[in-house]
């Protein structure tokens, strides 16, 4: 098995790689394991509460559990991945994802190279770059179009927690990666590479 990171801040292009890397290796097994499953469950937090929360913080995402399902796999065991709703920001008590073990896993996060524990589970560690404009404009459309907020929401949560939050835990992180792609998610040149590398791993 082999376990591939992919960190970068909000709105880098993180998923943009993952789908071109899965649309490479789509004759091989292949799952992903996105961070956001894993934030804590807040369904006890007030209205307020939900309003405030860091989700960029390293204390917001459950390591435990990421940590310890992903050791699962790695030992050929089968997982119930928790699903998480942003709008109502708890983590389902009455669903999940079951994931089985693959040829290659992708965890995808903001913060995944933040915790040492899960920074040693991975095989390649992989940062995707991205102009700050850029991804302000990205987190902007996402959070409005797939996660219910308004505009002003955005800008006040990209001015208080994203940002600086990217400046002190997400970029500094990067360090750890061992391929670094600029550019974004558009950077066909560097995905073409990273997935070249992966099938002639997984050939060997």
């Amino acid at each position: 098995m082999l376990v591939i990171g992919i960190a970068g801040g909000s709105g880098s292009g993180k998923t943009t790689v993952v789908r071109a890397i899965q649309e490479r290796l789509k004759n091989q097994s292949v799952v992903v394991i996105p961070q956001d499953s894993y934030y804590k469950d807040l369904s006890d937090a007030s209205d307020e509460e939900k309003r405030n929360h860091n989700f960029d913080h390293p204390e917001s995402i459950d390591w435990d559990l990421l940590t310890g399902q992903l050791a699962e796999l790695k030992a050929g065991k089968t997982i119930e991945q928790p699903v998480y709703s942003y709008i109502s920001c708890s983590r389902s008590k009455t669903e999940t994802v079951t994931v089985a073990p693959a040829n290659v896993v992708i965890i995808e996060g903001i913060l995944i190279f933040t915790c040492k524990e899960l920074v040693d589970q991975l095989d390649v560690k992989i940062f995707v770059d991205a102009d700050d404009d850029d991804r302000l404009m990205r987190v902007i459309l996402r959070d409005i179009n797939e996660r219910g907020k308004d505009t002003r929401w955005v800008i006040e949560r990209y001015t208080k927690t994203v940002k600086p939050m990217y400046n002190q835990f997400i970029e500094p992180s990067k360090r750890f990666a061992d391929i670094i792609v600029p550019q974004g998610g558009h950077n066909k040149v560097a995905v073409d590479v990273i997935a070249a590398t992966i099938e002639k791993y997984l050939k060997s």
